[in-house]
C-alpha cells in the first residue's frame, strides 16, 4: 500500500465506494490506491468514481483477455462477454492452413478484441476500425505495438482496398442495443460511454444488418464473420447473416455469459 493511503483511509474510502453502489468496493479501492499519485489525485479519482465514471477510464486500463488493455476516458469499455468473439476467431485462425492471416477488429473501440488476438496468433496481420475518433486514438495505443493499423471511418469505408476480399476473420462488435433500451442502461454506460458504440436502432440490429450485407465482399472464400449479439437477439442475428449469403451459427458461452453468431463465406463463390 503507498505510504499516502493509510489502512483507515482505505477502509474510508471502501465504505464510500460502497455506498456509491460499487459492488467490488474493496477490489476498486485497491486499483485506484495504486493508480493514483498523490493524495490529491486519488480523491479527484475517488471522486469521479462515485459520480458513476466507469473505473477503466479512470485507472486507465482494462482487464480483457488476460492483457492490461488502455482504456480512456469517454470510450466504450471492453467487456468480458467480448472474450468469446476473442476464442472463437483464434480457434478459427488456428484452424486455417495459412500463415498470416488477415483479421478485421470492425467497430472496434479500444481495439481490445484484435489486440487480444493478436497477442494469441502473433502473425495475423491486424487492420482495425471505428467510426469515434476518439475511440480510434485509444485504439491505436493498443493494436499499433501490437503491429496492426486502425482507421477512422464509417465500417467498410474506413478500410484500405487493398483488405478486399483477403479477410479471413472479420470479428465485429457492432452496437446492438435497441434505442429506446439504453435509458433503461446503467450510468456507466448510458452517460459516460459513446451512444454510437451503444445505439443499434430500434431493433437494436441496424449496424449488424450493414455489417452482414458487405461481408462476402471482404471475406476471402472460406472466411468467416463473427458478431457478437445477446442470446435474445442471437436468431435474428444469425438470419441477418444468412440472408446476407453466409451459413450461420450460434456460439454462446455460458462462463463469459457471451454469445457470438458466426457466419461463413462459401468457396469458390458458393455458399457453404
Amino acid at each position: 500500500m503507498p505510504a499516502l493511503v493509510t489502512p483507515a483511509a482505505e477502509a474510508a474510502l471502501v465504505v464510500r465506494l460502497r455506498a456509491a453502489g460499487c459492488v467490488f468496493a474493496e477490489d476498486e479501492a485497491a486499483l485506484l490506491i495504486e493508480a493514483a499519485r498523490t493524495a490529491e489525485e486519488l480523491e479527484l479519482m475517488a471522486g469521479r468514481r462515485v459520480h458513476g465514471e466507469p473505473l477503466e477510464g479512470i485507472v486507465g486500463w482494462a482487464d480483457f483477455a488476460g492483457l492490461r488493455i488502455a482504456v480512456d476516458p469517454g470510450v466504450f469499455v471492453p467487456r468480458r462477454r467480448s472474450e468469446v468473439l476473442v476464442n472463437e476467431a483464434v480457434a478459427l485462425v488456428a484452424s486455417g492452413s495459412s500463415a498470416g492471416a488477415v483479421v478485421v477488429d470492425l467497430c472496434c473501440g479500444t481495439g481490445a478484441i484484435g489486440t487480444a488476438i493478436a497477442a494469441r496468433v502473433p502473425d495475423v496481420e491486424l487492420l482495425a476500425a471505428d467510426i469515434d475518433p476518439v475511440e480510434v486514438a485509444c485504439a491505436r495505443r493498443n493494436i499499433e505495438p501490437a503491429g496492426g493499423t486502425v482507421f477512422l471511418g464509417d465500417l467498410y469505408d474506413a478500410l484500405p482496398d487493398a483488405a478486399r476480399g483477403r479477410v479471413d476473420v472479420l470479428v465485429v462488435n457492432a452496437p446492438y442495443v435497441p434505442t429506446e433500451s439504453i435509458a433503461l442502461m446503467p450510468p456507466e454506460a448510458r452517460v459516460h460511454e459513446p451512444t454510437v458504440a451503444l445505439d443499434g436502432g430500434a431493433d437494436g440490429l441496424d449496424i449488424q444488418r450493414r455489417v452482414a450485407a458487405g461481408a462476402s465482399a471482404w471475406l476471402r472464400p472460406g472466411g468467416h464473420l463473427l458478431i457478437e449479439t445477446s442470446v435474445r437477439q442471437a436468431p435474428l442475428t444469425a438470419a441477418i447473416i444468412a440472408d446476407a449469403g453466409l451459413v450461420a451459427r450460434i456460439v454462446h458461452d455460458d462462463e463469459l455469459e457471451g454469445t457470438v453468431v458466426i457466419g461463413r463465406a462459401g468457396l469458390s463463390g458458393q455458399t457453404g
